[in-house]
Order: C-alpha cells, then structure tokens, then sequence
C-alpha cells in the first residue's frame, strides 16, 4: 500500500527546522504531500502564494536521495477534513499520516469534525522547542480515535516567529531569504541589490 504524509504548515516563512522534519521523514514514506495552509487560529498570514513559493524553495535545498517531496498547493484548504478528502481523491486506496507539531496536536481536538478527520489519517506528532504534549494529551486523542506516534526527529530550534519578531535571520535558508527580500515580505525595507548582468 502507498504511504502518503500530509505535511500542511502555515509557516510563514517556513525554516530550517522544516527542512530537517522533511529529510527525517523522507526516508519513511513512499511520499510527502507538502501545502501552506491558513490556519484558523491565526490571524494576519503572508498570502498563500508567497508562503507555497517558499516552501517550494525549501524543498530544492533537500537533497533527499528519494526524491519524494513534492508541493501540492491544490490540498490547501482552511479545514483539514477537506484537504484529506481531496488527498485520497488523488491517491485512492493510500495510507495517510497527518504530520503535525506539539503545538497543532494540542489544538487537534478543537478541529472541525475531527472525530471524522480521524478515521482516515494516522497521526504522527513532531516535537517542537518551547511545547510540551503530556500523555493527557496523547490519550485524549486515541480516544476520539486517533492512531497516534511520536515522531522522533532533532528539529533545530528555530521558528517562524522569531523570524518575524526577532529579526533572527538564521532561521531560514539562504533561497528564501533572498525571495523574502525580492518581494518585501515581513516589512522588509532593506534595498535589493541588483546582480550584474553577464
């Protein structure tokens, strides 16, 4: 059977920590389905189509001898349960495992119609510096149904907040960073230096 991973984000802008979740869980699938997202419960993104534009960026620096990640802005939807829906329209009969970090898993079960979400993806849970997920959390979501692991991958500690707020630049990789000052994004007013013509 086809193993699909589901690895939404609403990173915005993704980093290097994604880039080290991808190449961990490369080897494990027969393939990565990846899509910015909008997440509900955040407010004031950066447009999809600069954050998928990123993410397709992140996934060149791979270099993963698979070749199994791919962007597919098509699965992006604000609810989860579609985007799923959507995803075994494409790959019928597959086995999906939804990627999640500490942070959304514990958000899970406020998710519209998770129980129904549930029934249909496996759930693997990836550690995040600065969030906990005691096995309180763990258990509630087996019982709403959930088969659930935890992912065991050393994410650096970086976010996509600190980006933004921190100014800590080293967070993202050297092609994002130079689309994010292409296109201005995060308030960016440093001036674009022209590259020579040859």
């Amino acid at each position: 059977m086809l193993t699909i991973a589901l690895f939404g984000t609403s990173a915005d802008p993704p980093t290097i920590g994604h880039l080290e979740i991808l190449r961990s869980l490369s080897p494990q699938f027969d393939e990565i389905a990846v899509w910015a997202a909008d997440n509900p419960f955040k407010a004031d993104q950066t447009p999809l189509e600069h954050r998928t534009q990123m993410l397709r960026l992140l996934i060149q620096d791979l270099h993963c001898p698979k070749h199994n990640v791919w962007v597919y802005p098509e699965l992006s939807h604000a609810r989860t349960v579609v985007t799923v829906e959507r995803a075994k329209q494409r790959w019928q009969g597959a086995e999906f495992t939804l990627i999640v970090g500490f942070d959304v898993a514990r958000q899970l079960p406020k998710w519209f119609h998770v129980e129904e979400l549930l029934q249909h993806v496996n759930v693997l849970i990836v550690p995040r510096s600065g969030y906990s997920l005691d096995a309180a959390d763990v258990e509630r979501l087996r019982q709403m149904g959930a088969t659930v692991a935890i992912a065991e991958i050393a994410v650096p500690e970086v976010s996509s907040t600190a980006y933004r707020t921190q100014e800590d630049l080293t967070g993202v990789t050297h092609a994002i960073q130079a689309y994010i000052d292409r296109e201005q994004l995060y308030g960016c007013d440093v001036p674009i230096k022209k590259q020579p013509v040859h």
